[in-house]
């Protein structure tokens, strides 16, 4: 593979594990430096020693809800790796339930890591790179924001805020030099997916044309693709892998 992103150093929220790790293995692949922020420090120190230790990756720790912390994720490209590229807003929970049982908590909390998760990554990186002339931004986003699940009221709510947030961002830095887009990954295979009740996965695969789940590797790919110059062109798009599934 040619090496997409030589030289350039990429920040991942939420990079311990899932697709926030295969996204950061991807980049690595391609030549990146990777700086792996998590709320597990311990998870993601491990995720970078996999990656290859510090030369090529570090671990953070960082709550995305609190700027600082996002501060301090995004200087530690800048004085680790001497530049910041690329940001990946990864980091996201779930809290399932119908709106009859579910918590105002658990809906404030989802949408407070997804949504102002989002916004204090795409606000502190694009200054940064706005100083650069230069970067990208690739947010996560969810068929859940396109369609609506039942019991994620909240997840779906905020999956379609960051599409809206995507397109907003992508046109007030599009002059600076800036891209910003998103991913939104269908059915998925991975620990969370894996524990879903087996009714469940049989419905889900059942609405998927390709009559498969996605890798995480999948999602990675796209994102490595919207991360590099391949799609220089291109902003405020929402890419989706799916499959097909509710096209």
């Amino acid at each position: 593979m040619p090496q997409l992103l030589d030289g350039r150093t990429a920040v991942v929220t939420g990079g311990a594990q899932g697709i926030g790790f295969a996204i950061a293995r991807e980049f690595v692949d391609a030549g990146a430096r990777v700086v792996l922020g998590d709320l597990n420090l311990d998870a993601a120190q491990a995720a970078a020693d996999e990656l290859g230790g510090s030369a090529v990756a570090t671990a953070v720790r960082c709550d995305v809800t609190a700027s600082s912390d996002v501060d301090a994720l995004l200087a530690a490209a800048v004085d680790g790796y001497g530049s910041l590229d690329v940001l990946v807003n990864n980091a996201g929970i779930t809290r399932d339930a119908t709106m009859r049982t579910m918590t105002e908590d658990d809906f404030d909390l989802v949408i407070d890591v997804h949504l102002k998760g989002t916004w204090n990554g795409i606000r502190k990186a694009a200054a940064v790179m706005r100083e650069a002339k230069r970067g990208a931004i690739v947010n996560l986003s969810s068929l859940s924001g396109k369609v609506g699940m039942v019991g994620q009221t909240n997840y779906s709510a905020a999956k379609a805020g960051i599409v809206g947030m995507t397109k907003a961002a992508a046109k007030e830095m599009a002059h600076h030099g800036v891209r910003v887009n998103a991913v939104a990954p269908g059915l998925i295979r991975s620990a969370m997916t894996e524990a879903m009740p087996q009714k469940a996965w049989d419905q889900k695969m059942a609405e998927i044309p390709m009559q498969r789940a996605g890798e995480v590797s999948e999602v990675a790919s796209v994102a490595l693709f919207l991360a590099s110059d391949m799609s220089s062109y291109m902003t405020g798009t929402c890419l989706e892998v799916t499959g097909g599934r509710f096209m």
